[in-house]
């Protein structure tokens, strides 16, 4: 898939690979520092990125996490964004936030979940969000699902918002340092 950015620039929406984990990691902080602050205080951003935000490897290895990488015309390739769903019960987090094994969800009964969703601060505001979530929600349809589910940040929940999912639940994220993070439960049915 590709989202013509300019003439100058082209959007590519992959699988992400093992080989990305590095890419990611700083993908993660550069995205949640840049576009968090205007929703966040630097210790919720801070204490977040220590235990909750991170790469979850197991969306690598199920396949179902995506990058989207930029192709600009001196060959230069970077991942800009990145984003996936997932057919097991965790909700959001990266490796560092798992304490029990991931299950299997049931897709006649259960909502796919839409993980992880991260944009360059360079790279916001382009459709790099949106793509993603295009190229997530017909793989998850294409997996049996009919409902989606996510945990939005603040900073997210736009996004989610102009993409059809709806509010449902405002809680916050209790992390072991003693600082919350408020995010925002959404859901939204795949027709």
């Amino acid at each position: 898939m590709n989202l013509d950015i300019n003439s100058e620039v082209t959007v590519h929406i992959r699988h992400a690979t093992p080989h990305d984990i590095a890419q990611l990691a700083q993908l993660i902080q550069v995205s949640v520092r840049g576009l968090g602050i205007q929703q966040y205080s630097p210790q919720q951003i801070e204490s977040a990125l220590q235990y909750v935000f991170g790469v979850d490897t197991q969306l690598i290895n199920d396949a179902t996490y995506f990058v989207a990488e930029t192709s600009t015309p001196d060959a230069s390739v970077v991942i800009a964004g990145a984003g996936g769903w997932s057919r097991r019960k965790t909700l959001y987090g990266g490796d560092q936030a798992k304490r029990e094994p991931d299950q299997f969800l049931d897709p006649a009964i259960d909502a796919a979940r839409i993980r992880a969703f991260y944009v360059h601060p360079d790279w916001s505001r382009r459709g790099i969000g949106r793509r993603l979530m295009q190229a997530c929600e017909v793989a998850a349809r294409q997996a049996g699902f009919t409902q989606l589910e996510l945990m939005a940040t603040l900073t997210g929940e736009a996004l989610y918002f102009s993409n059809g999912f709806v509010a449902v639940d405002h809680v916050d994220i209790d992390m072991p340092d003693g600082v919350k993070l408020p995010v925002v439960k959404m859901v939204k049915p795949l027709s």
